[in-house]
């Protein structure tokens, strides 16, 4: 099965990418069976009716989206019970994310800008700073960002082809591409610079890379699988994702020491991705259920992975990004189209 990030030049692809969770934060859970996590509902901004919760640092802030009375998306973080809009570019559009945060407090996302156009974003200090794309380009929006303020995303290029992006110091690189491909995302980077993502090959099909010193490398895929998205990466070097596999299925992989490992899924599914690990190597994500449809929100340790819930009422749940402290940020539903924030906490 492609991934939904394949290609297209049109507004349409723009929107899909934007609302990519991107994702994940480098966390921890103590140790503890999932039956300890409680779910809490983190609202949406006043008269909004959805909302994600996406990024997570150590210090228990939350970053994701919210939509609001008048219908606009809008960046958000929660902390300390409250709720804030982080609101958008000065003269900017009605549309912002936010999808990481580093313990700084810095937030990157996207927002876009008086012209129409979505652009990677620094949210700090009650500023909404526009990055810039790469040289030619309109379009770019940030995935993650890392305690150095090292911010990785995606940009168009003169030639409007999306390319990974690394931004620090006030300038922005292009990462490239795998050999042979036209287009890459970069969606996570760690404390030692390492980024991941995904970029096409010379086959026009997507795979999970890793970039260091310079140098962008494929992870593969699971076995008989053809396309692989990286999603995390911890400072130990280990990697989550997604990989088909033989008959098409698409699961959550591991992949350390040149090796990928196969997640699995939820008792009864077929169908699973990992958006977030911590330096134990724990891992969240979302799987499908034995309903087929359903996905819910899953921790993976010690090879089991286990089912975290939804919301009183709802039926459908995922999980991005953990912390050390334990509390892991996610969203819930009762259907695929009303969300709402969540975070699991350890229960005292």
């Amino acid at each position: 099965m492609k991934s939904t990030y394949k290609l297209i030049s049109n507004t349409n692809y723009v929107q899909r990418v934007l609302l990519v969770f991107t994702l994940l934060a480098v966390a921890a859970l103590q140790p503890a069976a999932a039956e300890s996590l409680v779910i809490k509902n983190l609202g949406t901004l006043p008269g909004g009716n959805s909302s994600q919760a996406v990024g997570i640092n150590e210090r228990g802030q939350v970053v994701g989206y919210s939509f609001d009375a008048r219908g606009d998306q809008h960046a958000t973080l929660f902390e300390n019970g409250v709720l804030t809009d982080l609101h958008t570019l000065p003269g900017g559009d009605t549309v912002s994310a936010a999808y990481s945060i580093n313990n700084r407090g810095q937030a990157a996302g996207y927002s876009f800008n008086s012209s129409g156009y979505p652009r990677a974003t620094l949210f700090e200090k009650g500023q909404v700073v526009d990055l810039g794309t790469l040289p030619g380009g309109d379009n770019s929006a940030a995935n993650a960002i890392n305690e150095r303020g090292q911010v990785v995303g995606w940009s168009f290029n003169a030639s409007r082809a999306s390319q990974a992006f690394l931004y620090e110091n006030g300038v922005m690189t292009s990462l490239g591409t795998l050999p042979g491909g036209a287009y890459s995302f970069a969606l996570a980077i760690n404390e030692r610079g390492q980024v991941v993502g995904w970029s096409t090959e010379s086959d026009n099909n997507e795979y999970a890379f890793l970039f260091e010193k310079g140098v962008m490398t494929s992870l593969g895929t699971l076995p008989g699988g053809n396309t692989s998205i990286a999603y995390a990466i911890n400072n130990r070097g280990q990697i989550v994702g997604s990989s088909t596999v033989a008959n098409g299925d698409q699961h959550a992989f591991l992949f350390e020491k040149g090796v990928m490992i196969d997640l699995g899924t939820l008792p009864g599914g077929n169908k699973s991705a990992a958006y977030g690990i911590n330096e134990r190597g724990q891992v969240v994500g979302s799987s499908n259920t034995a309903s087929g449809w359903q996905q819910h929100a899953f921790l993976f340790e010690k090879g089991v992975m286990t089912d975290l819930g939804t919301l009183p009422g709802d039926d459908q749940s995922i999980a991005q990004g953990i912390n050390n402290r334990g509390q892991v940020a996610g969203y819930s539903a009762p259907d695929s189209s009303v969300w709402h924030a969540v975070l699991w906490t350890r229960e005292r």
